[in-house]
């Protein structure tokens, strides 16, 4: 009967499945398993392996038994020994591995040749080569993550964690972010709330997809927007009608019968420029006549510059609009953190569509941000974040007017990035060239809506993700791209 791992933890242990089976002695078996799982690539080399008495313990063996088996592959070169660091998988260069007697040199015919010569692990395709500089819109520096305020929230949080936090998951979300929440966003975008209806999901994505399991599938959206989201609704079964977009937003006078309508109205995405007025309250009493709901994507209302901030279309009518937010922009996309602030109506649905248990959002981490709001160290950072944001955007325009003169910059209002209008005919070029020279930039066209005519030519520039020390070299790149004039 065989004999499997238990659990070969020590000290200086790891943990070792294998199993013993077959006729012959106990140290064979250990001797022919340890070598086929080398011969396999399950035990890389450089793999430690356990200690003789606990893998001995483990199996049901004599320890000596352990040990001899040890010794007959370290003979053999599959092993290697050294005092202090224990028994290691040896790092072999030739690509046939050793000749010991289960190997090529004791083989007698080519099948059985073929059979037992050590294989060679398959390489790990390569990263993708990041090109050297980057201005695709998204993410924010990376480096500018607050790390010492975040662990100072993240170990106040875990010393006054109720013991619930560690069970299972409520998919409502921790009360204590939705509490947090509530205020700030009250505080700071207007919103008309409270806890008993933000829902913790994992960012704008996830609740769009909540959403549209629990919705209609006729959705308007404005015509330029992210194509993720679109790609994500039409997965969902979700047919999406564009709407014309101008310097006040989507044009709302075109809804009919839809069942949502996705909008950007804090500035819209990528064009720029708020939602106007009257748009905004056509668009309420459009939600309010026809039973339909607003999706407010508010993705990047905290980074304002050149004028007052512009407050949540949600607080004209809470039960006809729901607002998605995150972290993505503010901190960081891998954080996975966001939510929904619901309709009394939807909190129900949405929140079975999301399961019985939160698996989407870590409590620890609902927790840690929860006191990151509350201690005032995300006003802080956003605050510090939207005045180095507003210098990069500043060089940004002041290389392209020294040097780019002919080129008109438009969205720069609020936000992480530019919109760049190009010439006719020449996005696809531009985009092309900046390539060639290590450039990664995105044209305005891989944001309009499949089904919508090509209006213009543009750029979309993203000035948050670059390092400081490597922001001069991108706009530098940039400005070598653009048509001359």
């Amino acid at each position: 009967m065989a004999k499997s791992w238990v659990n070969s933890a020590e000290v200086l242990g790891a943990d070792l499945h294998l199993e013993l089976s077959g006729a012959g002695s106990r140290r064979a078996a250990l001797t022919r398993v340890l070598r086929d799982a080398i011969r396999g690539g399950r035990l890389a080399p450089g793999s430690r392996l356990p200690p003789y008495r606990s893998l001995a313990a483990d199996l049901g063996i004599a320890r000596n038994t352990v040990a001899d088996a040890y010794a007959e592959l370290v003979a053999e070169g599959w092993l290697a020994a050294r005092q202090g660091s224990g028994t290691r998988v040896a790092r072999r260069t030739d690509s046939a591995g050793p000749a010991g007697p289960s190997g090529p040199a004791g083989s007698t015919g080519s099948a059985g040749s073929a059979a037992s010569t050590p294989a060679r692990p398959v390489p790990l395709p390569p990263p993708a080569r990041r090109p050297p500089h980057d201005l695709v819109q998204g993410n924010p520096d990376p480096s500018a993550f607050p790390r010492s305020a975040w662990l100072a929230s993240a170990r106040r949080a875990l010393s006054s964690a109720p013991h619930d936090a560690f069970g299972p998951g409520d998919p409502h979300g921790r009360p204590e972010l939705r509490e947090a929440l509530a205020e700030y966003l009250a505080r700071v975008r207007g919103v008309r709330t409270d806890p008993a209806r933000i829902v913790v999901c994992s960012g704008a994505a996830h609740g769009l997809r909540l959403l549209s399991g629990v919705l209609g599938r006729r959705w308007a959206v404005e015509a330029y927007g992210l194509p993720f989201h679109r790609g994500l609704l039409t997965s969902a079964g979700v047919t999406t009608v564009p709407l014309a977009v101008d310097a006040h937003g989507a044009d709302v006078s075109a809804l009919r019968r839809e069942h949502a309508v996705l909008l950007t109205p804090a500035h819209q995405f990528p064009t720029g420029g708020p939602l106007g007025p009257g748009r905004r309250a056509a668009v309420v009493e459009w939600a309010r006549t026809t039973g339909a709901l607003v999706v407010e994507d508010d993705y990047d209302g905290e980074f304002r510059y050149d004028r007052r901030p512009v407050g949540a279309v949600q607080s004209l009518a809470p039960e006809a609009v729901a607002l998605l937010g995150s972290v993505s922009k503010s901190l960081s996309p891998t954080l996975r953190l966001g939510w929904m602030v619901l309709p009394e109506r939807l909190v129900a649905p949405v929140v079975a569509a999301k399961g019985e248990r939160e698996q989407w959002s870590s409590a620890t981490e609902q927790l840690t941000l929860a006191d990151f709001i509350a201690s005032g160290s995300y006003d802080r950072h956003v605050r510090r974040m939207r005045q180095r944001y507003r210098r990069r955007r500043d060089r940004l325009t002041q290389a392209l007017a020294e040097r780019a003169p002919g080129v008109r910059v438009s969205g720069i209002a609020a936000g992480l990035h530019a919109v760049l209008e190009l010439p006719p005919g020449t996005e696809r070029s531009v985009v092309k060239a900046a390539a060639w020279q290590g450039l990664a930039v995105e044209g305005l066209g891989e944001y309009r809506h499949p089904e919508c005519a090509k209006e213009r030519d543009g750029l979309v520039v993203g000035y948050a993700t670059p390092p400081d020390h490597g922001y001069p070299d991108a706009l530098d790149t940039l400005c070598r791209a653009l048509p001359p004039g």
